[in-house]
């Protein structure tokens, strides 16, 4: 799905911002890295800190310009922190997502990060259709290589559709109750609190009654939920009954 878009990084300085930004494309779906003149690549440290993704890194292509990496790629999209004098077309994160797996999935996409300490020069945006810039906090707005590619891997994930949904525990293993079964619930649960000596007014536990639909109602209980519920009622009525 995100395979004819590739990640390019310019002149790499620290081989440790290569392992973490193969380990965040790898998160996120994205195969294919290209390094442009990095400092010091291949690197142990950049294997370490690929963590799991260094297939990435075996895979990775290397090129001695922008020119060669870009060669075969119809759309290029240039990341910057920075203003520029002449103005480029500009994408958020999210437009650039959309733009390059929604509408435009046929065509090969270069998505292309600077250096570390000064990004993209004038001479490489201008290799670039649009320019790409992650909204943050105005007093503060550089990002760490691979914090950016996160991000931006990010949005393409999501717009890809192929993430999957998460379980938590057991969650959806039991059916929701159904109406009768909750009826049948509070009806225990009246008689228990009656039981107890929680509810003495009827007046009162209409209101008691009516504010404890409210809160199971929001909750919407499973019946496996129900049956423990159901379950601790009867104790409690058992131990009343006892005393």
């Amino acid at each position: 799905m995100l395979s004819h878009i590739k990640i390019i990084l310019v002149e790499t300085s620290h081989p440790g911002n290569i392992g973490a930004v193969a380990r965040a494309m790898k998160n996120m779906a994205v195969t294919n890295l290209c390094l442009v003149s990095p400092k010091n690549f291949p690197c142990a440290e950049a294997t370490a800190r690929a963590a799991g993704s260094d297939d990435i890194l075996a895979r990775a292509q290397v090129c001695d310009s922008l020119q060669e990496a870009i060669a075969d790629c119809q759309l290029v999209i240039g990341t910057s922190a920075r203003g520029r004098t002449i103005s480029w077309p500009d994408l958020t994160p999210r437009e650039c997502a959309e733009k390059v797996v929604i509408h435009e999935p046929d065509q090969k996409v270069a998505i292309v990060f600077g250096r570390e300490n000064s990004g993209l020069n004038n001479l490489e945006m201008d290799l670039c259709h649009f320019l790409l810039r992650i909204p943050c906090n105005p007093n503060y707005s550089s990002l760490n290589v691979a914090a950016a590619v996160q991000v931006i891997c990010y949005e393409l994930f999501v717009a890809s559709g192929i993430e999957q949904p998460l379980r938590v525990g057991d969650k959806g293993e039991s059916p929701l109750a159904s109406a009768a079964q909750m009826e049948s619930f509070y009806e225990h649960l009246h008689q228990a609190l009656y039981d107890i000596g929680f509810i003495i007014n009827p007046e009162k536990s209409k209101s008691i009654m009516r504010r404890l639909r409210r809160i199971y109602n929001r909750i919407q209980l499973d019946t496996k939920e129900l049956d423990i519920l159901r379950g601790i009622l009867r104790m409690s009525q058992d131990n009343q009954a006892k005393h």
